[in-house]
């Protein structure tokens, strides 16, 4: 019973069959960046997003079908608005990254309401106050995964499931339903907001494509991401380590206590909903980690290629007590600093192209051990091992460097893109390819396990951190 997967990313949509057996085959990609107009807008074309999503899916069915069900990951929050006869959009679709309401999100706190400029609410308000200023029109609201699901079913199905839905900023704190307060200070009318349905189960036919498979598993990129590790029990953590980071913690069925960020900067997610019984975890984020590798390859000219930062950096034994702080567009959890700035500390004369590519790694491993270090405050559990995937994770001296960071063995996802394997098992639950989340659990087989070997000096550490803080005060004020 194979499993015909789409995964809708950030810059890029891919589609792949995946077979019992986990084996991955008939990937096809296309490439879907975002287009920046001006600076800290991020816009994406939902038209050309839907025919991309059809092509792949496609290709890959001809290539390796037929399957018996479907399963979608997609990027979280970003925002597309459609007209509910036509199925046409009447806006860009606005990108997770876009930070245009940042006024918006200050104002609504004035009121009470505190909401992220990253979350889909005030997004979608920004459309329709562009599109349907009075709100009398038809129109469907939709995350990347009610668009696809909105593609595939040919207008059949507007839903999305719950750990879509709980990120989008309108759902009331439990997750049990939208709010009412949010949706009426947003002036978001509740018809155009689809129907939230469990992650596993079915959706509807997928009539868009041959066969007309059912799509029958929905989730958000980072909670595929943890299912596809296995990290289904709770103080099981994953982390996925691109372009930034993002570090996840299945915490089990009951919310974590707090209301919008625990202490440690983390964030209360859905991992998933099954049975109409949703599973919660904790979500730490890097705002860089990735990048830092690409600003040595493309700005600075230090490396050819982010996978040649591990043969440079392996050219020494340390740093030499250089240390470099990966705050290029601010520091994440557990600081939520918007303010600091990229750092690079303890320079001689002596320091070398490999300790300062070394430098990199490190900083951004030290980076992990601190999501790692307030998932578990937050959450009161401990991880015995931390899992990974994303490009990082095939940098050895990166996962060496993780390893030692954070005090435990490392085990690197047999897949550098885990989202495809927990989409996969979403809907595979649902149409009885694997019988139980036990089965999701014992499929986890690591391509390799690295112990750490060292103690790095998390103090020095925390002090070098310190030095990249509060480098624009005005933007380290903001707290969203």
């Amino acid at each position: 019973m194979s499993i015909l997967v789409v995964d809708v990313g950030t810059s890029s949509v891919r589609a792949a069959v995946v077979r019992p057996d986990l084996t991955i085959e008939a990937e096809r990609v296309r490439p879907a960046l975002p287009s920046s107009p001006f600076p800290g807008l991020v816009e994406f074309d939902p038209a050309a997003l839907a025919q991309a999503v059809l092509e792949v899916a496609r290709e890959a069915l001809a290539a390796g079908g037929p399957v018996d069900a479907v399963g979608v990951a997609a990027q979280r929050a970003s925002t597309v608005v459609w007209e509910r006869a036509t199925g046409r959009p009447v806006g860009p679709g606005i990108g997770w990254q876009d930070l245009r309401t940042v006024g918006d999100c200050l104002a609504l706190q004035a009121t009470g309401i505190r909401l992220a400029p990253n979350v889909s609410a005030t997004k979608l308000a920004h459309l329709l106050d562009a599109a349907d200023p009075e709100r009398t029109a038809d129109l469907c609201f939709g995350t990347v995964d009610s668009w696809v699901v909105w593609t595939l079913t040919e207008g059949r199905r507007h839903a999305t499931d719950l750990s879509n839905a709980a990120v989008t900023g309108m759902m009331k704190s439990d997750a049990s339903g939208w709010s009412t307060p949010v949706l009426e200070a947003l002036r978001v009318p509740e018809r155009v907001l689809p129907e939230v349905v469990d992650s596993t189960g079915v959706v509807g036919e997928a009539t868009a494509l041959p066969g007309a498979p059912v799509i029958a598993g929905l989730a958000g990129d980072q909670q595929a991401s943890l299912i596809g590790q296995g990290c289904v029990r709770p103080g099981m953590a994953k982390a996925t380590f691109g372009t930034g980071g993002m570090l996840d913690l299945c915490f089990g069925p009951d919310r974590p206590t707090f209301a919008t960020r625990g202490p440690g900067g983390t964030f209360p997610i859905v991992a998933w909903r099954d049975g109409g019984v949703p599973v919660w975890g904790v979500e730490a984020v890097m705002l860089s980690a990735g990048t830092a590798v690409e600003w040595l390859r493309d700005d600075l000219g230090v490396i050819e290629s982010a996978a040649a930062s591990a043969d440079v950096a392996a050219g020494c034994d340390d740093t030499g007590d250089v240390w470099f702080v990966p705050a290029l567009l601010g520091l994440g959890t557990p600081d939520w600093d918007h303010g600091a700035r990229g750092t690079v500390l303890g320079l001689t004369r002596g320091t070398g192209r490999p300790q300062l590519v070394r430098a990199v790694l490190e900083g951004v491993a030290h980076r992990g051990a601190d999501l790692l270090e307030a998932a578990e405050a937050d959450a009161g559990l401990d991880a015995p091992t931390l899992r990974v995937d994303g490009g990082m994770a095939a940098n050895p001296v990166f996962t060496a460097a993780l390893a030692d960071a954070c005090g435990r063995p490392v085990e690197v996802a047999p897949v550098l893109e885990a989202t495809t394997l927990g989409a996969a098992f979403l809907a595979g639950l649902a149409v009885g390819t694997w019988g139980g989340w036990d089965d999701v659990a014992a499929a986890w087989s690591p391509a390799a396990v690295v112990e750490p070997t060292r103690t790095l000096d998390r103090d020095r550490w925390r002090e070098a951190k310190a030095r990249a803080a509060a480098w624009i005060p005005d933007l380290s004020a903001l707290d969203f």
